[in-house]
């Protein structure tokens, strides 16, 4: 499959941000926007594209911003682990 070329790169803070579908996004010359969720870049994956036409976009920013979002998450999967190993605990005594 060929590369695709990038159209333009944008710095993170130039997107707005969208908390309910948790992604950033950034107007695109077709008239539809292109998009990032925060998950592509804790994934380190740095390419928005356009849902409506075949634009890339890279955006630049700082992979340390979102390590802090790993961390949460991280923390976020032991509390569960450990509710469910406590409940599992209890309805077995």
């Amino acid at each position: 499959m060929p590369r695709q070329a990038i159209y333009d790169e944008i710095e993170l803070e130039d997107m707005s941000y969208d908390a309910s579908k948790d992604l950033f996004h950034y107007p695109c010359p077709c008239g539809d926007r292109f998009e990032i969720t925060r998950q592509q870049l804790r994934d380190a994956e740095d390419i928005a594209r356009c849902p409506s036409c075949s634009l890339l976009i890279r955006v630049v920013f700082d992979p340390l911003d979102f390590e802090e979002d790993d961390d949460a998450d991280q923390t976020a999967a032991q509390q569960v682990t450990s509710e469910g190993i406590a409940t599992a605990v209890a309805s077995a005594a």
